[in-house]
């Protein structure tokens, strides 16, 4: 068996996550034919099929998952010895893979970036927004650095940094007879949600005491953004994170209402892999998430 390549192992990878050779050419940057000549001379050097292909898409074999596993522990122990060169120069040097939740990313980030570039200038800040499990697979995977997300995640391969908790808010249709901020009118009201996936879903069923996930009436939204336009079409009632009020509700026909004490909270943290070298680099950055996430906590106070 010939020497295989750390190229052809990130060629392999991202075919292996896209099952499809045009999607993986685009994410490796190089064009499909290329990408199909490595994989190639990837399966000749290992004299086994790695993947098998039909008209419709692209599997693995179960000798490729097996590889792909392996493969990516490989790719991961090299981009760790990239991080240890990087922490040994003191300071994020070159690229930073960030991912956030989306109901966090739209209000966070903002500011974080400013905040970053003058910490770290020349940073090259590359951000990925999607969901937890997600990022958790990516963390795993390599993919990305570090991530901002909604604790607990309870990955005991993940170190977990809480940096503040944030009060949920009742948002109702204005001009309508307000549904009051308690647990009991909402059950009853027509309660619109995140559609699955989302864990802010799933604190708020928790909260409400609901456990059905299942989506009702179609209602389901993708988005806060959306689920506060249904709100102001008087569709039902929705749940607000304190950071998102100010963007969210500012061109909606909505009222804002607070929960009696103790409030629905969640607490927002940053994960990172225990094994990575930029932990202490990623403990100073977790303290400009907390002190951004605050300026917006305060904020949401003063405009209360």
């Amino acid at each position: 068996m010939n020497n295989l390549t750390l190229k052809q192992l990130r060629y392999f990878e991202a075919l292996a996550r896209h099952g499809h050779f045009g999607q993986a050419a685009a994410a490796s940057a190089i064009s499909q034919p290329a990408l199909s000549m490595q994989i190639r001379e990837l399966e000749e050097s290992l004299g086994a099929a790695l993947f098998e292909r039909t008209a419709r898409a692209v599997k693995l074999t179960p000798f490729g998952e097996a590889f792909r596993d392996r493969a990516r522990e490989i790719l991961r122990a090299v981009d760790e010895l990239n991080d240890l060169a990087r922490a040994a120069r003191s300071g994020f040097v070159g690229r930073l893979r960030l991912g956030v939740i989306p109901t966090i990313a739209p209000y966070v980030l903002p500011g974080l970036i400013g905040a970053l570039g003058r910490a770290y200038p020349g940073l090259d800040l590359q951000v990925r927004e999607t969901v937890t499990p997600r990022l958790v697979q990516e963390l795993a995977d390599g993919r990305i650095d570090t991530a901002i997300v909604a604790l607990p995640v309870s990955e005991p391969s993940l170190t977990e940094v809480a940096l503040f908790d944030e009060d949920f808010v009742l948002v109702h249709p204005r001009g309508l007879a307000a549904v009051p901020a308690e647990i009991g009118a909402l059950q009853e009201a027509r309660l619109l949600l995140l559609e699955e996936g989302h864990c802010f879903r799933d604190q708020a069923l928790a909260f409400c005491n609901m456990t059905s996930a299942a989506p009702r009436d179609g209602l389901d939204g993708s988005s806060l953004s959306t689920l506060v336009q249904m709100v102001g079409a008087g569709l039902g009632v929705t749940l607000l994170p304190a950071m998102a009020v100010a963007v969210e509700t500012r061109s909606a026909a909505v009222s804002v209402a607070r929960f009696p004490a103790p409030a629905p909270s969640r607490t927002v943290g940053m994960v990172w892999r225990k094994s990575s070298p930029l932990g202490p680099e990623f403990t100073r950055l977790a303290e400009l998430v907390r002190q951004t996430g605050e300026t917006l906590w305060v904020a949401q106070k003063v405009r209360a």
